[in-house]
């Protein structure tokens, strides 16, 4: 028998006007990431969340697993050892969290939920949810659209459950901000057999942290959500942009799977398809080997040969790799392409965001992408763009007619957020945050 950890007391995580402790995982196939968020409720909702630890345990199902675990106001600890499954992952957390010395729990009561990042639920899911029976056996229905990481989600969850039978468990997906889209939007020019037969359709991803930098945006300037338009540039190693009109997803560049749209780290981004066949005949290999390399040695990867790392890439450039300047030319524009297709959907916008990690800490990607746009209303202020590296406000002029921000991004504290929401909502004492 192994050991399980009940709650005790779930009332008392009810109360008005209480702070509440949230469990978030995120798990791949290899790793499990999490954090412990303090997130406020009724009466203190303006109240700061708090970041209580947070972690990653890599290489699971290996001897030589890398657990790294930061405790806030603590020494960061990293050891080697083996961690069989996620089963065995996600007690290692629970150990750690309580640990005398290093934890930050002094039980487990302590925890009001676990939110779980789920990465597709197709159209099923428009919102996070509790996870009871019904909804798990509508999740295993979404797996064959993301084969690599829902399996591994669900992993997650089933491992998170056995530990934890008696909290609760909750849901929050990628691609749930993006069921706004219309049919425009979303239908590809297909016979539409294939979308009403198999859902091949576009669905989008990186909804939690689109939808974050929105409602930042708003808390920032005061401005309400429902007459609020944004342009959301999430430029991660996966990079998407999203359209947003009084606080929906209208349009984003991910489709049916996360290869489409802007050029990523590895990823290809937009492309001809009749460039698949045309690469197999020449090559002799196939469909799914060509996949692959769309998916892991594309995108910044393939065009300069060097790397998929933003920050390499740029320093190669300023040191006269002129390989690498082409390929920064090349993820820029493509950028720049879709800020203005998306100025044209929406016929304007309130705010153009950057955010995850170039978008975030590359004045470069910022200015060669919103730096010459003038004539579409963005005004970028260069000595702001130049100041803001991993910092958080606004680097339009005064004078331009949409605001250019930037906002670091903060998908946990969503999922946290969404945690907390659903349980409540499920006792009857909805919290509101973010919708």
């Amino acid at each position: 028998m192994g050991i399980t950890y009940s709650r005790t007391d779930n009332a008392r995580h009810q109360i008005r006007g209480v702070t509440v402790k949230i469990l978030v995982l995120n798990c791949g196939s290899s790793s499990v990431k999490f954090q412990v968020i303090e997130v406020s409720s009724g009466d203190n909702q303006e109240k700061e969340d708090t970041v209580f630890a947070r972690g990653v345990i890599e290489r699971v199902g290996e001897d030589d697993a890398i657990v790294n675990y930061k405790p806030s106001g603590k020494e960061k600890i990293k050891s080697v050892e083996p961690i069989k499954d996620h089963k065995a992952a996600i007690k290692k957390v629970i150990a750690l969290l309580l640990d005398e010395k290093v934890g930050v729990l002094s039980s487990m009561d302590e925890i009001e939920a676990v939110g779980h990042r789920m990465v597709h639920g197709g159209e099923e899911f428009a919102s996070s949810v509790l996870i009871d029976d019904n909804v798990l056996d509508r999740m295993k229905e979404c797996t064959d659209l993301a084969p690599l990481h829902n399996p591994a989600n669900l992993k997650g969850y089933e491992a998170s459950k056995e530990v934890l039978p008696d909290v609760h468990q909750v849901g929050v997906f990628d691609t749930a901000f993006h069921q706004t889209m219309p049919p425009s939007s979303y239908l590809y020019a297909i016979p539409l057999e294939y979308y009403r037969k198999y859902k091949i359709r576009r669905f989008g991803f990186h909804g939690t942290s689109h939808r974050y930098v929105f409602y930042r945006y708003c808390k920032l300037t005061g401005k309400d959500p429902a007459r609020t338009s944004a342009i959301s540039c999430h430029l991660g190693n996966g990079a998407s942009i999203a359209a947003i009109k009084d606080g929906k997803s209208m349009d984003t560049s991910m489709g049916f799977t996360p290869l489409e749209g802007l050029v990523m780290g590895t990823r290809s981004g937009d492309l001809d398809p009749a460039i698949h066949q045309f690469v197999i005949n020449k090559e002799g290999s196939d469909i799914d080997e060509f996949t692959r390399i769309l998916n892991k040695e594309s995108g910044m990867l393939g065009l300069s040969g060097k790397s998929n790392d933003m920050r390499e890439i740029i320093e190669a450039s300023r040191d006269g790799d002129e390989v690498c300047r082409m390929a920064l030319e090349v993820y820029c524009y493509r950028l720049k392409k879709y800020i203005g297709a998306y100025l044209a959907a929406l016929n304007g916008t309130d705010v153009v965001i950057f955010t995850g990690g170039a978008g975030e800490n590359s004045d470069l990607v910022r200015e060669n992408s919103a730096g010459s746009l003038d004539s579409l209303g963005i005004e970028l202020d260069r000595d702001k763009n130049l100041e803001m590296n991993g910092k958080e406000g606004k680097i339009s002029r005064d004078s331009s007619k949409v605001e250019v921000y930037v906002i670091p991004t903060d998908e946990e504290l969503v999922i946290a957020r969404d945690t907390h929401e659903c349980v409540n909502k499920s006792s009857g004492d909805a919290a509101t945050f973010m919708s």
